[in-house]
């Protein structure tokens, strides 16, 4: 069986609230927001209508991304890392695709180890940032 691709979580925070709280549970586990996007806007500069509150946010270890980027420059594929935070059924999800499935694309076992020591501290930061 495959493994899922993402791991998220829900949240009754409102969508600014869960986004506050996401930055500071990366923060306290030494990941920073490089940028946030917030589609709805972007996609209304385009003339484009998308009414549905939608965040992406990259972020980044540099010290994990120069390990991963040192062993197989390929990662840089997938950096920095992404997650979302949008509102669907009445609830706010918090989510990122995993990077153990991400580096599984690559095949280079090399990597797994780092791959899930981020993703478990990102999970950590999604949990903690929905409670």
């Amino acid at each position: 069986m495959a493994q899922e691709f993402h791991y998220s979580a829900t949240t009754e925070k409102g969508l600014d609230e869960a986004v506050a709280a996401l930055e500071a549970a990366l923060k306290d586990r030494k990941f920073g927001v490089l940028w946030q996007m917030d589609i709805p806007s972007k996609l209304k500069e385009k003339g484009v209508d998308f009414d549905k509150p939608y965040r992406v946010l990259e972020v980044c270890n540099p010290h994990e991304a120069k390990q991963v980027l040192t062993q197989n420059p390929m990662v840089g594929y997938f950096l920095p890392c992404k997650l979302v935070v949008y509102e669907h059924e009445g609830k706010t999800v918090i989510g990122l695709p995993k990077p153990t499935a991400l580096m599984g694309v690559i095949g280079d076992d090399s990597l797994m180890d780092t791959a899930r020591r981020v993703e478990a501290t990102l999970k950590e930061a999604v949990d903690e940032a929905a409670r």
